[in-house]
């Protein structure tokens, strides 16, 4: 997949069987397999958590197939992003928990580490854990995606080793990843994007002009009853078995 825009240089390389990664010093050409996890040029992936109090997530979800269904799947959904993210080595994962205050409670995980996403809207939230997430480069994701993998990161970091950022679109003119090199600095990528709707993709696009800009693998979030549809066989026990969900605290 390339995203088209006239501004901004897009780039799409094929993987080679290590993938293309993360170096401290600025190049070009780096190699994620070279780091080891915690070193400070290790990539960083930062996960954006809600509390998953029903009636507070997944809100046009509940809508169209009840609160108690929905924060069903945001649960179950959150654990599998979490339990397969944490246990690769080849990067850390952070979480970014929202409310602030929810930051000391037992829900989540306790193995992960956590920050506080901060005040204000999605872009400037964003804004913040990008500048203030430790180690080298840094990837956004959330917590609906249920096809996610390592290998969609591992892709991305591929890219984002040879660009200054990259973005993993959605289905519905949006995107689930967003991250960036942070060298030679944080770049201003979300100015006046709008979001939740079909133009949050482009807008930020956009607001890298000049940049370059790689494209991870397509991916769709769950927002509404027609994507909860989608990937439906996805959710429950398919998305993460019972004897690995009783191991972690997402749910309590």
């Amino acid at each position: 997949m390339v995203f088209a825009t006239s501004s901004a240089k897009i780039s799409r390389r094929r993987m080679t069987k290590y993938g293309k990664g993360y170096s401290c010093r600025p190049s070009r050409r780096r190699d994620p397999a070279l780091h080891q996890r915690g070193t400070a040029c290790t990539p960083t992936i930062v996960i954006m958590a809600k509390e998953p109090v029903m009636g507070r997530v997944k809100t046009r979800l509940s809508n169209g197939i009840g609160a108690v269904r929905a924060t069903y799947f945001f649960r179950h959904c959150a654990r599998a992003v979490m339990v397969r993210l944490a246990r690769d080595s080849r990067w850390r994962v952070v979480l970014a928990v929202s409310p602030d205050t929810a930051i000391a409670t037992r829900v989540w995980p306790h193995y992960l580490a956590r920050m506080a996403q901060g005040r204000g809207d999605l872009g400037q939230r964003m804004h913040h854990l990008i500048q203030t997430a430790p180690g080298g480069a840094v990837m956004i994701i959330g917590t609906d995606i249920p096809q996610i993998r390592p290998a969609h990161l591992w892709q991305a970091l591929g890219e984002l080793g040879a660009s200054d950022a990259v973005l993993g679109a959605a289905g519905d003119g949006g995107y689930w990843l967003v991250g960036q090199s942070r060298v030679p600095r944080v770049m201003s990528m979300f100015c006046n994007v709008r979001w939740s709707s079909s133009h949050a993709l482009a807008d930020t696009i956009a607001n890298l002009a000049g940049g370059r800009v790689g494209a991870a693998p397509q991916l769709c979030d769950v927002d509404t009853v027609d994507d909860y549809q989608a990937v439906r066989g996805w959710s429950g026990r398919v998305v993460l078995p019972f004897s690995v969900g009783r191991h972690v605290g997402v749910d309590g």
